[in-house]
């Protein structure tokens, strides 16, 4: 990896390099290792995520290596510089049409994709749900057990370089229509009712106490979250602006699978 990663560097400050047959190589053997799992762009460490910059490089190197071509499939046509995914069946994936997802990307074992849409360089783990219309952008780190519900928008983020991928952890629910995005983070076990919203500056407001607590672009493990909004002072006045409020925290005793939905009524909030 020390390697591919040094070409890589070298081929991003001077991009004469996509002419050399070892840079063309190693951008190429970067997006294969994604393809299958082997390497992915942010990774959990016990000092909390690590996102892997010039693997991020490599996948914005690649477009200009790739031509345009027609990819066709049954009675439909394609015309793009990125195949599609293959192998669903020795992946174990179940993949409902029109579910696509792009090479490059990582769809674990015991995944279900409704109509979906799975962008490059996106790692997908074990046995999550991407429901119907739901969206996983490029470089976006989704985790074991996750329900992306009806119509949720989670981010892609290629550049700048520098920013965090959208990361959402093992077992949490994403409710319909929800948006997640520019590197916002979702820790395990969370529970967002629908349409709820957070980008990486949206306020993010503990209410459950007697003292407010304020995260920006950040859920905590657990929590019950829904759309709210928030009393912001402009030099025309003061108007309210969309936050997300945490209400409550979901429950050990009840099993992860049904208190997604029973954390969220036991709150009276739209799933």
């Amino acid at each position: 990896m020390k390697e591919l990663k040094e070409v890589i560097e070298k081929a991003w400050e001077n991009r004469d390099l996509l002419n050399d047959k070892t840079t063309i190589s190693a951008i190429r053997e970067v997006i294969e290792l994604l393809d299958t799992g082997r390497e992915r762009v942010a990774v959990p460490s016990k000092k909390g995520w690590q996102v892997k910059q010039w693997i991020k490089k490599a996948v914005i190197l690649y477009f200009p290596l790739q031509e345009m071509e027609v990819i066709e499939t049954g009675p439909f046509e394609f015309h793009d510089k990125i195949r599609l995914k293959k192998n669903y069946r020795e992946l174990g994936v179940r993949v409902v049409p029109h579910a696509v997802a792009r090479y490059g990307a990582y769809i674990s074992k015991g995944v279900v994709m409704m109509p979906c849409y799975v962008n490059i360089g996106a790692y997908v783990d074990k046995d999550t749900m991407l429901d119907t219309w739901s969206t996983v952008g490029s470089c976006a780190q989704i985790g074991k057990n996750v329900h992306l519900s009806g119509g949720a928008g989670i981010g892609g983020v290629l550049e700048p370089v520098q920013a965090a991928p959208v990361i959402i952890e093992d077992n949490c629910f994403i409710g319909s229509r929800c948006v997640i995005v520019e590197g916002a983070h979702i820790a395990s076990e969370a529970v967002l009712g629908a349409n709820v919203v957070i980008t990486g500056s949206t306020k993010v407001m503990d209410v459950t106490g007697e003292e407010l607590k304020t995260y920006r672009g950040y859920v905590p493990p657990k929590s019950v979250v829904i759309p709210g909004s928030h009393t912001k002072k402009f030099p025309a006045g003061e108007y309210q602006v969309p936050c997300a409020l945490i209400i409550g925290k979901r429950k050990e005793s009840t099993n992860k699978k049904t208190s997604l939905n029973d954390a969220l009524r036991e709150h009276n909030v739209d799933i």
